[in-house]
């Protein structure tokens, strides 16, 4: 009778784990969905300070998964899944990289390069000596991208985005507490600035820089090509009297007008007809 069984047992054991072990290695990753995968087991260890591994070491994996269906071998890893980064209309999404080089002393937002591109590209970001911070370029309104949960927070209004590393937010992001006054930002500073005439004043936008280098001796203005560009704006949306937005977005080339960590806004009322005009017709 023992034998029977074994012959029964043994049979259905080979058979059995072998399908709970290819389930559960097999995920579906949604269309606006990532797959963040966490290695469980390696003979590697992480030996610095930054929590992604890129070369199997244990802990939380560099690479995504993509939407569709994924294999990951289990039990060595498991996958949890994040919603694409969304920023809605009218709001702005702070990048707070967890990730990189130290900030230099005294720096209050990483430098930028255009080859970070949206911060989808972690090698991209590592190699080209992207700094831990708060980023100076902002995700402009309607943005949809894949970003690493891990590697890159992403902070809205209305909802932050990415699994923090350090234990009070990650302790914060668990009760579901997390909130852009948990970085000491105020959630009214992450919607876009309208810059519109109030009744019969038309006003324009005056941008005071919190970062950078010193204005030259006798200065009171930069007078560098954005505040020129900016100033050509301002003249074009005055002489066409129609409201004009302000919204920090990233072009082409990767590189964005303006960081609200760096950079604060201030209305300011003009009479009619006392602001220059173009001389272009």
């Amino acid at each position: 009778m023992p034998a029977i069984l074994m012959l029964v047992v043994f049979p259905l054991i080979a058979v059995i784990v072998p399908l709970i072990i290819l389930l559960k290695s097999i995920h579906r990753i949604g269309p606006t969905e990532v797959g963040l995968v966490t290695r469980r087991y390696s003979w590697r260890k992480l030996t610095d300070d930054n929590p992604v591994a890129f070369r199997g070491e244990a802990g939380y994996q560099g690479e995504l998964l993509m939407p569709g269906a994924r294999f990951k071998l289990w039990p060595l890893s498991s996958v949890t899944k994040y919603p694409w980064v969304q920023v809605p209309a009218g709001e702005i999404g702070v990048v707070i990289a967890q990730i990189g080089r130290p900030l230099p002393i005294g720096a209050k937002s990483a430098r930028y390069r255009p080859e970070f591109g949206n911060f989808t590209d972690l090698a991209a970001f590592l190699n080209g000596g992207g700094e831990k911070g708060v980023q100076r370029p902002v995700l402009p309104p309607g943005t949809l991208v894949p970003i690493h949960p891990v590697a890159f927070l992403i902070i809205t209004a209305r909802e932050v985005f990415g699994l923090p590393v350090a234990p009070e937010l990650a302790a914060l992001a668990e009760d579901g507490d997390l909130a852009p006054e948990s970085f000491g930002l105020d959630a009214n500073r992450l919607k876009v600035v309208v810059i519109a005439p109030q009744g019969d004043r038309d006003v324009v936008g005056l941008v005071t820089a919190l970062e950078g280098e010193p204005l030259a001796s006798g200065d009171i203005a930069s007078s560098s090509r954005a505040s020129s560009a900016c100033r050509r704006s301002t003249r074009r949306a005055a002489s066409s009297s129609s409201a004009a937005s302000c919204a920090p977005a990233i072009g082409a080339s990767g590189r964005n007008r303006c960081a609200p960590a760096s950079t604060r806004s201030t209305r300011a009322s003009m009479p009619p007809n006392s602001y220059p005009r173009s001389s272009s017709r």
